[in-house]
């Protein structure tokens, strides 16, 4: 089976930065290499939403709210993708998950508590 496991969340000043991880298991290499992966968050109260985006071509897209804050990358050798955010705002509090779609199912992530205090 598939799993993604996401990592990195913390409790962090207005400007500062973190770096998520989500880890993808039970993929062959080649599988992964092809997939897009996301990572979206959800506030209390909110809809879940697109933070950034990476396809198997390395191209990126981001919510206008994180861009030119915001870093999606993917490590394939380690089957992971990696979200590093600077200049975190408090509007930025949120759970932070990865999904992927494989096989026709979209697969997520338990989550990842990312507080940025004002």
């Amino acid at each position: 089976q598939v799993h993604l496991v996401e990592s990195g969340g913390a409790l962090v000043q207005t400007g500062g930065s973190l770096k998520l991880s989500c880890r993808v298991s039970g993929i062959i290499l080649s599988v992964f290499w092809d997939i897009r992966v996301g990572w979206f968050r959800q506030a209390p109260g909110k809809e879940r939403e697109l933070v950034a985006s990476i396809a198997s071509d390395r191209s990126t897209n981001y919510a206008d709210s994180v861009k030119g804050r915001f870093t999606i990358s993917k490590d394939n050798t380690r089957r992971s993708v990696n979200l590093q955010m600077n200049g975190l705002k408090p509007e930025d509090t949120a759970v932070y998950y990865c999904s992927m779609n494989y096989r026709g199912q979209d697969l997520w992530g338990p989550g990842t508590q990312v507080t940025v205090s004002s």
